[in-house]
């Protein structure tokens, strides 16, 4: 199953890695997808912050607050800023609980108090759970499920799995357990994203355009009890995502014509 998506992702990946990842050059390019995959992981759960936005806060920090943006929102994206640098920092840890909880724990550390008075940055939730129109299980009895969810998905991948395959079913089945208070999209896609790159994969970044269908495909697991839509999600958006980029590099390879 999904074949064909392999083959033309593993096309478009030895195509993007030589002529542009490799081109700028591996601090470069990690920071441009960080802002990227920052601002469109945020405004999934409804921060408002542009590209731009995003870019000035990294430079900055919070001594340069985006004009219309609201202290929350830049607290926000300052703490996936630190869960982001924190899991590129460690691709060499065990994919386990505790690398879960402290991605939860960072992408969490600055707002959780305001959303949820009482709540612990990284612990798991202590009361059932819901999200839009979606009410989730007994949080008991879908916690107790997560070390085996870690295990299972270390273990596919050192059976060898594609990469996003494995991605995009840690997150459906992740998402599904929804184990914590808050953060559990941002912290789901970091982890994902953990996966791909401690594969050597380029990051997944699923933009705001593409919302409703990411959210149509998690609801699927649900109600259908399959993740193949989300699994063929996640190629969709990859391929599209680097073709961009590279019909974007040779457009402004061209040369400008003044007169």
């Amino acid at each position: 199953m999904f074949e064909k998506e392999i083959e033309e992702y593993e096309r478009l990946r030895q195509d993007y890695q030589q002529q542009i990842a490799d081109r700028m050059g591996a601090q470069q390019w990690m920071e441009y997808n960080e802002i990227l995959f920052s601002t469109h992981s945020c405004a999934i759960e409804g921060n408002s912050f542009t590209v731009d936005d995003t870019r000035i806060l990294r430079e900055q920090g919070m001594a340069m607050i985006p004009v219309g943006r609201s202290l929350l929102e830049c607290m926000e994206m300052a703490d996936h800023f630190r869960a982001f640098d924190y899991m590129t920092s460690h691709l060499d840890s065990p994919f386990d609980e505790v690398l879960l909880k402290e991605v939860n724990r960072l992408v969490t550390e600055h707002t959780l108090g305001y959303r949820a008075p009482g709540a612990v940055a990284g612990e798991y939730t202590t009361e059932d759970m819901a999200a839009g129109d979606t009410i989730f299980g007994d949080h008991e009895a879908l916690i107790a499920r997560v070390p085996d969810l870690m295990v299972s998905t270390q273990r596919t991948l050192a059976e060898g799995q594609h990469p996003m395959v494995v991605a995009a079913k840690w997150h459906g089945y992740y998402e599904y357990l929804h184990p914590f208070r808050d953060g559990n999209g941002r912290t789901g896609r970091l982890l994902s994203n953990f996966i791909l790159l401690r594969e050597g994969y380029p990051l997944l970044i699923i933009e705001l355009k593409d919302r409703a269908a990411y959210i149509a495909a998690l609801k699927q697991i649900r109600e259908e009890g399959t993740d193949e839509h989300l699994v063929a999600f996640f190629f969709k958006t990859a391929i599209n995502h680097m073709k961009g980029e590279l019909t974007q590099k040779r457009k402004n390879s061209l040369p400008l014509v003044f007169f």
